[in-house]
């Protein structure tokens, strides 16, 4: 009877909130990060790739599905970073893992059903983005800006910045 569970005070019915667990990936190709928005997203903020895993599915094959068929990549290798609870909308356990495709291989066919925008981005231009990271100035100057420091996105970007550049990552 350990976990989370609610019990309905008139039927008395036991319910265990569920937690849906999705994969999060920067992917890079050694020397540049992706970065997509959805149109949902604030004006001008760009992220990671996130997605749903599907049922039956491993972390690394809902890596490589999602990046597949958000923006067409395929994955070379990846490694699990971190992970974080996140409550919105509806109870998500974020999975954090940097990919890394082929340098010769990153031609990104955006799938407009999912995001509205994705491109590589330099070292510089991501290290600047955090540097400034406030959307309400960024906006004034029309460049892009990154998730909030509390999001594991934001961990990830900065993992990326901090890493010194290279083709692949560590198996």
């Amino acid at each position: 009877m350990a976990g989370s569970k609610r019990v309905c005070p008139s039927s008395k019915i036991i319910y265990y909130p569920q937690m849906a667990p999705v994969v999060i990936t920067l992917v890079s190709d050694g020397t540049r990060c992706l970065l997509a928005r959805q149109s949902s997203f604030p004006k001008g903020m760009y992220s990671a790739l996130a997605g749903f895993c599907d049922i039956g599915e491993s972390l690394e094959e809902a890596v490589r599905r999602e990046v597949a068929e958000e923006v067409g990549l395929e994955v070379e290798r990846l490694q699990y970073s971190a992970s974080q609870h996140w409550p919105f909308p509806n109870s998500s356990l974020m999975i954090a893992c940097h990919a890394t495709v082929q340098p010769g291989q990153t031609e990104i066919q955006v799938n407009l059903k999912e995001l509205e925008a994705a491109g590589w981005f330099s070292h510089d231009e991501v290290a600047t983005a955090l540097r400034k990271n406030n959307p309400y100035t960024q906006q004034q100057y029309g460049t892009f800006w990154l998730p909030p420091k509390l999001a594991i996105a934001h961990q990830l970007i900065k993992e990326w910045v901090e890493k010194p550049p290279c083709s692949t990552l560590p198996a």
